[in-house]
């Protein structure tokens, strides 16, 4: 080769790359990190169900109309092979919890449509045309499943039991509408559910058929009813075929000491038959296998404990006995997808930051993981076992329907409603890193970067602090509490799985009880040290905040020596005696009551106890509807704020619950906690 060429050939390999790092940067000028405006424009995706053939899958989608705030949702077809998706609805209407008939010609879903007065089951199609109401009920009807012959419908409905038709209680329904009395009268508890007032109706089961009609009763004369405060699609099951019902019941009348039971009733109604008088805590989540010979169900043991493990029981239902499978695996089983032979099931585990599809053998419960990156849930297998879908997400991707390969656990993208507004996202990297927490044990945390991060500068530190406590953070797109947004503004945003977080074992979930302020206290002071040894990090700019635990975490930080230069408490327990207003707080307590000697633990866990030492700037955050932590936390902890002379702002949401869900006040929130940061420790490095 001559010189002459070789300068030639080295001339244009210098313009292909200086081309190509100029397209590069091109590209990524044109992305921008997320924005809580871009939030809001992601579609959000709910739990799939897949066609008896394997070939579709049904999804609702989400979306919200930036001017008014509404949200909308339709339901759509997707190929369980990459293909075209479809609309199936499209009404003005929200469309939502879709499921297939066992034939595959119909989908039933709930819906409010109309001159709906309230929430009603209706059914369309698969081949497409109008949808038609199914039930007319004044009280509702919701979390519809279809009998094996695809002629009837179960679903759950709240009735009144001491009026025997549908047209008194529509009667009293439009009694209470026009009363101009606002009383409410309870005799027992409980009295709410996390932002609404509980009445005296009770959630039975009954079925109807195809065609319509009058619905038939199958509980209301067992005596039992269904949870008062969120009974849905996992209360219930129906028999392969179709001649019996399984329902979990609480069968403490008290309301102050729980107790889920497993019931079976003829699926035409009768007497109900108690399998789980063996367990004196909870067992929940009642699932056929497709066989027909077991019942599987969920079990805790340590009553009063609502982190303990969720243990896999297989009821055999020839002989009547129930063995539990998944005793020696330290991690909770979620809702089952059965294999056709009912030999295996696929479920969704909380497992050490990740949500992973395992596998579980049955029946001597052996657990193989399929997936390890990122989180998977909301599982749905076809009716021949060979088509596994579910939604997968983590940090940066929202919820994505995706085919599973249940051999390799290989993912498979099968949707792609939020492909345009991503493509223009600039996403901060992130990885799991481990450190030495309280007890020298080791602590998973997350990390997430801001985009364009640079080693060689000093970043800002913002430390989530995540809520339960028994709720471990895993790798998934958060809409209320989104790191990525975090790490747009320009900081290192951290989640770590103190002790108490699920996913780790059963010893480390209790290990927090009674006392819950110490332990998940020092894993975070741990962990603001680790960030103080990188070189990355400004050790004078960092920040931390949390919500519901975690704006109970943060509390307890302002009253103990911390390195934080402000705080931002959500929703925060602040008095651990005046949580008894909650809507669980008439339930007995684990380790004593606050008026009982043994019960020391209230006062050195109650954040209040350490206002003698706030000086930290705190932002304060609540929502008037809040039933889990009560609007006085919010108000107590700014008075004493205040009273103490610190830096602090109170916002207030009269039309949010424990979390701030509509999308205008959703913007107002991202917007001012970013204000407050900024204020105390700016933005980007220096």
């Amino acid at each position: 080769m001559t010189a002459k060429r070789m300068v030639v050939i080295m001339v244009a390999v210098l313009l292909f790359v200086s081309l190509a790092w100029g397209l590069q940067a091109e590209v990524k000028a044109d992305k921008q990190p997320l924005t809580a405006e871009t939030l809001w424009k992601i579609q959000r995706l709910g739990a799939p169900d897949i066609s008896p053939d394997g070939k579709r899958a049904v999804v609702p989608v989400t979306t919200y109309d930036a001017k008014n705030g509404e949200a909308s949702t339709d339901l759509w077809l997707v190929p369980t092979t990459p293909g075209k998706a479809t609309p199936l609805t499209t009404h003005a209407a929200s469309d939502s919890s879709p499921t297939w008939s066992p034939d595959g010609k119909w989908i039933a879903f709930e819906s409010k449509r109309g001159d709906d007065e309230a929430t009603q089951v209706y059914v369309i199609s698969t081949s497409g045309g109008e949808a038609r109401r199914l039930t007319n009920l004044p009280t509702g009807a919701f979390a519809a499943r279809w009998f094996p012959d695809s002629r009837r419908l179960a679903f759950i409905s709240r009735v009144w039991t001491d009026l025997d038709n549908w047209d008194a209680m529509a009667e009293r329904i439009k009694e209470h509408k026009e009363s101009k009395v606002s009383a409410k009268t309870w005799d027992t508890v409980p009295i709410s559910y996390w932002d609404h007032w509980l009445d005296d109706r009770q959630a039975h089961i009954y079925t109807i058929a195809l065609e319509g009609g009058d619905p038939a009763p199958v509980t209301l004369e067992t005596g039992y009813q269904l949870s008062r405060s969120g009974p849905g699609k996992g209360s219930y099951d129906i028999s392969p075929d179709g001649e019996e019902i399984a329902f979990a019941a609480d069968i403490d009348t008290t309301g102050v000491e729980s107790n889920y039971d497993i019931f079976a009733v003829p699926a035409k109604g009768g007497d109900a038959t108690n399998i789980t008088t063996d367990n004196p805590a909870s067992d929940t989540g009642p699932q056929y296998s497709p066989d027909g010979k077991w019942l599987a169900f969920r079990r805790q043991l340590v009553r009063g404990f609502y982190g303990d493990t969720l243990r896999l029981v297989l009821h055999d239902r020839e002989t009547g006995v129930n063995k539990m499978v998944t005793n020696n695996w330290d991690r909770s089983v979620g809702t089952l997808a059965w294999s056709p032979d009912g030999k295996r099931a696929y479920a969704s585990i909380d497992d050490a930051g990740h949500h992973r599809v395992y596998r579980v053998d049955l029946p001597n419960g052996e657990s193989t993981p399929l997936t390890r990156e990122h989180s998977f849930d909301s599982l749905a297998l076809d009716a021949k076992g060979r088509v596994l879908i579910a939604l997968r997400q983590g940090f940066s991707e929202p919820p994505t329907l995706v085919r599973i390969d249940t051999r390799k656990g290989t993912p498979l993208k099968l949707s792609g409603f939020n492909d345009e507004v991503l493509k223009t996202v600039d996403w901060g990297r992130y990885e799991s890193v481990t450190y030495k927490g309280a007890n020298n044990q080791e602590i998973q945390m997350w990390v997430i970067y801001p985009p364009g991060f640079d080693p060689a500068k000093k970043w800002p530190l913002y430390l989530l602090l995540h809520g339960g406590p028994h709720n471990g953070i895993y790798d998934s797109f958060h809409w209320r509490w989104n790191a990525q947004v975090f790490s747009g503004w320009g900081y290192v945003t951290a989640w770590h799985n103190f002790h108490g977080s699920s996913g780790f074992g059963q010893a480390f979930a209790d290990s927090i009880n009674p006392d819950q302020s110490q332990l998940p206290y020092q894993d975070t002071i741990k962990a603001s040290e680790y960030f103080q040894e990188k070189e990355w990090i400004d050790a004078e700019r960092m920040a931390a905040g949390g919500g519901s635990f975690g704006g109970y975490l943060a509390s307890v930080l302002l009253g103990r020596d911390h390195p934080f230069k402000t705080l931002v408490a959500h929703a925060a327990v602040y008095n651990w005696y005046t949580q008894y207003a909650a809507d669980y707080g008439a339930e007995k307590r684990r380790f004593g009551a606050f008026w009982q000697k043994k019960a020391t633990h209230f006062k050195t866990s109650s954040p209040h106890f350490g206002a003698a030492n706030f000086n930290t700037p705190t932002l304060v955050i609540h929502g008037l509807l809040d039933r889990r932590v009560p609007l006085n936390h919010g108000i107590e902890l700014f008075h004493t704020l205040q009273n103490r002379g610190v830096r602090s702002r109170f916002i207030y949401y009269p039309d949010e619950n424990h979390w701030v869900l509509k999308l205008h006040n959703s913007l107002h929130w991202y917007h001012a906690k970013k204000e407050w940061l900024q204020e105390f420790i700016g933005t980007g490095p220096n």
